[in-house]
């Protein structure tokens, strides 16, 4: 069996291993979204994906690394990528675990933390 024309060529063991990275950020993200359904609240809930979509995302970047260096040689692209990831997720977090909080407390929710300041 030969890859199709429009492919270029990788050796072999690159290609397994950018597979087996892909399959993994695969399979982490699906935990998260397990996760997210699972978890019985919000302050829960937001910890799963959080956690998961960094090495999600950590594995599917470090298999971009693997085949665009053989493809185009070095390249910032996926390191670009994977910093825009890790600084704005657990800044989404905090913004989502505030505003959860916020709404909780106005709405007087019981099992709330409340603000000692």
């Amino acid at each position: 069996m030969t890859a199709p024309a429009n492919l270029p060529d990788i050796p072999m063991w690159a290609a397994i291993v950018v597979t087996a990275l892909c399959l993994l950020g695969a399979f982490v993200a699906l935990l998260g979204s397990v996760g997210l359904r699972q978890l019985p609240n919000m302050y829960e809930r937001i910890h799963a994906p959080t956690m998961t979509s960094t090495l999600g995302v950590g594995a599917v970047i470090a298999a971009m690394i693997v085949y665009f260096s053989h493809i185009e040689g070095f390249t910032l692209k996926a390191l670009l990528v994977g910093i825009f990831v890790l600084v704005t997720t657990p800044v989404t977090m905090v913004l989502l675990a505030r505003a959860s909080l916020y709404r909780d407390r106005v709405e007087g929710n019981d099992g709330v933390p409340k603000d000692d300041l």
